[in-house]
């Protein structure tokens, strides 16, 4: 026996003046239900570096840097976090009351680390961010230097071998310069990074950021590094780094009359071995 329906609902259809067996009822009309997604597993690349830098003869050097980076992705979430150190010692020979005197001198004396979080929230390119990070140098007489920025940033190009992306957005620091008070200000955070993947062994890495005070933009940090990375191992890799730290308006030197400042500009070329975990 059937009966004649205007509109039968079908594993989701809809069929329109056909005959229907009485028997269809409303159970056999309902979709299955689909399982829930599965969560995407967390990915994590961690790596830790080692340079090392040494000359003797007339003068005598030793300049080592070590740093550890750790990068985790799962569902829509990024986060990225590290620790870097560098530290040097120059010895020299100079003459005092006919004597041959060595003098030694620190040429380099830096830590730092940070902290990133991103929220991708449009497709999988926009994104919400929380940055931080701390940073001492004792050459430059950067007692310390802290910064924290939230913001949303964009990745202008994300493919297998190269991605490109920028950042912006306000932030606050905490500064301390030898020889001057402590000081802390409303700033912006305007930064870039770049990966290029070269082929399955050479890769290039870049990023710079540029911290100007909100009310007066010739008063501004700029920090920047380029890392070229080839791999000769599974674990482990080759790599050159070229850091840069340019400051505005750097650091007093104490008991200097008229006052001296410390230079603008602190660059650092490294190379040594990376060990990828």
């Amino acid at each position: 026996m059937y009966r004649r329906w205007g509109l039968t609902l079908v594993m989701g259809g809809a069929i329109y003046g056909q005959d229907v067996p009485a028997s269809a009822n409303k159970s056999d009309s309902v979709t299955p239900s689909t399982p829930a997604p599965t969560p995407t597993p967390r990915h994590w690349e961690s790596s830790a570096s080692l340079n090392l830098t040494a000359t003797s003869g007339n003068s005598e050097s030793l300049l080592f840097g070590g740093s550890i980076l750790a990068k985790g992705k799962w569902d829509r979430n990024e986060l990225g976090l590290g620790a870097d150190l560098t530290y040097g010692q120059t010895t020299t020979e100079n003459v005092s009351n006919g004597q041959l005197l060595k003098t030694k001198s620190t040429s380099a004396e830096n830590y730092g680390s940070f902290l990133q979080y991103n929220r991708l929230v449009w497709e999988d390119r926009g994104y919400l961010l929380a940055h931080v990070d701390g940073r001492q140098d004792k050459v430059a007489d950067v007692l310390y230097r802290f910064t924290f920025s939230p913001g949303a940033g964009y990745y202008l190009i994300k493919e297998k071998t190269i991605e490109v992306s920028a950042e912006g957005g306000p932030g606050i620091v905490f500064e301390k310069l030898k020889g001057s008070p402590e000081s802390d200000y409303l700033s912006l955070r305007l930064a870039e990074k770049a990966k290029w993947t070269i082929n399955d062994r050479s890769r290039i890495f870049q990023d710079i950021e540029f911290l100007p005070k909100v009310d007066n933009f010739n008063d501004f940090v700029v920090n920047g590094s380029v890392k070229i990375e080839t791999d000769f191992s599974k674990a482990l890799a080759l790599g050159v780094t070229f850091q840069d730290t340019y400051r505005s308006e750097p650091a007093l030197i104490p008991g200097t009359l008229p006052e001296l400042h410390r230079k603008k500009n602190d660059l650092k070329i490294l190379a040594g071995v990376t060990y990828k975990f």
